[in-house]
């Protein structure tokens, strides 16, 4: 999480708080460390953000301080509401974190949408104890432009080994896909998250090309594709 995106993050928490939080509370809710957090505070209090400490007890926000309201009516929110709810048949994990945190926002701001309710059944949970890798790690190598080695097992349980380009997230309803330029191939390829048993980031980047490769993925697969043979 990016610090300003914390920051942000510290303000909500405290703001939305029925009682004061102590490092250690703010520390848990941001997955930091307490020395973050007392960094954070310390940033927040000489931007004069009124956030008082009482010793033994903890951090509160004085009344009256607030920032710029959403500008969602009810329907909006309701519609942003199910749909964030809905990331939770992706399994991502950390897409679902994200996503209770702006919904716990919007509470704040609108009426409570405790009636409307997403069922969460969906792909399979992203649990590296299971031996799959997490969405997370994918998500960041696209975004990092970074090649990867993963081991693939397919529907038919033969395992094999690619070095890949991943390009794109493809969230179906029953599972996700990694869309990748396969160097073993030498073509676009589609794999289940949930079965990439294995990932290496790889050293070797491929800055640069990512954008030219997904516009010519996205005109071979004018629709999001269904699993691809591998």
């Amino acid at each position: 999480m990016r610090r300003s995106t914390r920051l942000f993050e510290i303000i909500q928490i405290l703001r939305s708080a029925a009682q004061p939080m102590t490092a250690a509370d703010l520390a848990a809710a941001l997955e930091v460390s307490m020395r973050t957090v007392y960094r954070d505070i310390a940033a927040l209090q000489a931007m004069r953000t009124p956030i008082e400490e009482e010793a033994g007890i903890g951090y509160i926000m004085r009344k009256g301080y607030d920032l710029p309201p959403l500008n969602f009516d009810q329907e909006e929110a309701e519609a942003l509401f199910v749909g964030l709810s809905m990331l939770a048949r992706t399994r991502d994990s950390d897409l679902q974190r994200v996503a209770q945190r702006i919904c716990d926002k919007i509470e704040v701001l609108q009426k409570p949408t405790d009636w409307l309710r997403v069922a969460p059944w969906g792909a399979p949970l992203d649990d590296p104890k299971m031996g799959c890798v997490s969405k997370s790690s994918l998500r960041e190598a696209i975004r990092s432009e970074r090649k990867l080695r993963i081991t693939y097992r397919n529907e038919a349980e033969v395992e094999s080994v690619r070095t890949v380009r991943p390009l794109a997230l493809v969230y179906h309803l029953e599972c996700v896909m990694l869309a990748c330029w396969c160097e073993l191939r030498g073509g676009f390829r589609h794999f289940r998250t949930d079965r990439i048993w294995g990932c290496e980031e790889l050293d070797e980047r491929f800055e640069g090309q990512s954008k030219a490769l997904r516009e010519v993925w996205r005109d071979q697969n004018p629709w999001e594709p269904a699993a691809q043979s591998a």
